[in-house]
């Protein structure tokens, strides 16, 4: 719906415009980001490809230019001759058509009506309940306006489907001060691509108390922070004890200072924002709190101390459905088989993921338009294992998950080693994924 109607976690009308981090996570063989990756590789997956042509040094991990990745998914999409780009708010969906909704984070306020309604054509109470939670995200966005009703009538219902996500802050490279930091990938993965503000238990305690004592942006009537427990604000952490920190995103683990050849008491890592390198983002930073009091606790990260801030860090709703309630394994709805859901709206969470689960209800909305049988992937894979989750977790706490080894099935032979037990799943996971490319038609891409 981007020019003409915007959300505030978007600045661009470009599509795949990443809002949080520009990271697509590790690119290390045999872990479970790398393992979805390799899957999406496989299958010929147009995004990873440009996120492979927008890459910046980001250690092991696969990082991107983000305005870059976004202007060039556009181009792709937009040059397609077959598809028709239309600008505008999708208020409507049409049971009869085959349709994949990929709304993203901030789904709007009509279009969320809309997925309400076609989720009360379900009869279990499993589904009545999943409508009424996004009924519920959609009645709390509406408290922003004049129109919005009774709080309190709100505030009654059955709890609503949404979380709070987050940004980290980025600041402008020439204004570290490089003689305080020092570039380093954690246990020297890859190349060192870092930057690294170490912190003493002095530095650490000054920081501490200042981030504790530092003003949140105040929360709105209509407002329940609800946060994704994987992507907590950095006060939310420091609330749980003193050295949560330490042990979550300033961990000093494998980050040995050549300087002094000992890890520091803490750090901050910086990862390169764009393919100038003129920017760096502060990773796992994300908050809450006032520009201001973002400003001055930040500043007191060494290296940091005279800082600019291209964009600081905040908070944005992102909406998802009951995915166990509502869909099939193929992400079809039980009640409208010819509509999908992908990306983060059917309750997935990360880039990657996201990605994925597009690239999925791709594939399955071709079989539809052609007749075939929708064959969802083998459980064994990591694509398996994604919508195997999402459409078979408890219905009744269900939250959105990344890919990790947890939602692949345990091999059937106990393997005791953890790198040999990951490698073995992988390699399982691969052959399983490419039998099921063959058996609806993908032409595999080999290295």
């Amino acid at each position: 719906m981007r020019p003409a109607r915007s959300t505030p976690a978007h600045q661009t009308a470009h599509f795949a415009e990443l809002v949080c981090s520009n990271s697509l996570k590790s690119d290390s063989e045999n872990t479970a980001p790398w393992l979805l990756k390799e899957e999406m590789r496989r299958a010929g997956s147009l995004l990873l490809q440009i996120a492979r042509e927008c890459a910046v040094p980001a250690g092991h991990a696969l990082a991107v230019d983000r305005v870059t990745f976004a202007a060039k998914v556009t181009k792709a999409i937009s040059q397609e001759p077959r598809i028709t780009v239309r600008r505008e708010e999708v208020t409507r969906i049409e049971e009869r058509d085959i349709t994949i909704i990929a709304t993203g984070p901030l789904t709007s306020e009509a279009l969320a009506t809309e997925i309400a309604r076609l989720s009360a054509g379900l009869s279990t109470s499993a589904a009545k309940a999943a409508s009424q939670h996004i009924a519920d995200t959609v009645a709390l966005e509406a408290l922003r306006h004049p129109k919005s009703g009774n709080l309190q009538e709100h505030e009654n219902r059955s709890p609503h489907l949404y979380f709070y996500d987050s940004i980290s802050p980025i600041v402008e490279a020439d204004s570290i001060d490089m003689a305080r930091v020092y570039m380093a990938a954690r246990y020297d993965k890859g190349s060192a691509d870092y930057i690294n503000c170490p912190m003493t238990p002095e530095d650490y305690g000054r920081f501490y108390d200042a981030l504790l004592a530092a003003q949140p942006v105040e929360e709105r009537d209509w407002e329940k922070l609800n946060y994704f427990e994987s992507c907590l604000p950095i006060e939310e952490i420091a609330l749980r004890g003193r050295d949560t920190l330490r042990f979550g995103p300033m961990k000093p683990v494998g980050l040995k200072d050549p300087r002094t050849g000992r890890m520091p008491y803490a750090v901050v890592q910086l990862r390169q924002e764009n393919l100038r390198a003129d920017s760096y983002n502060l990773v796992g930073f994300q908050n809450h709190l006032r520009f201001g009091e973002q400003a001055r606790v930040l500043r007191l990260i060494p290296g940091l101390e005279n800082a600019r801030f291209l964009r600081f860090g905040q908070i944005h709703r992102n909406t998802y459905i009951n995915g166990p309630a509502l869909l099939r394994e193929t992400l079809q709805m039980k009640a409208h088989p010819r509509i999908f859901f992908a990306g983060q709206i059917c309750g997935v969470e990360g880039y990657v993921e996201s990605i994925a689960t597009g690239l999925t209800a791709g594939l399955h909305a071709a079989s539809l338009v052609r007749g075939d049988e929708i064959v969802p992937p083998p459980r064994a894979s990591a694509f398996g294992s994604l919508t195997h989750y999402v459409t078979h977790a408890d219905a009744k706490n269900f939250q959105p998950a990344n890919i990790t080894f947890d939602l692949l099935p345990a091999l059937e032979k106990k393997i005791r080693d953890r790198k040999e037990r990951h490698r073995l799943q992988c390699e399982l996971a691969l052959r399983e994924f490419g039998g099921w490319m063959e058996r609806v038609g993908v032409t595999a891409i080999e290295a």
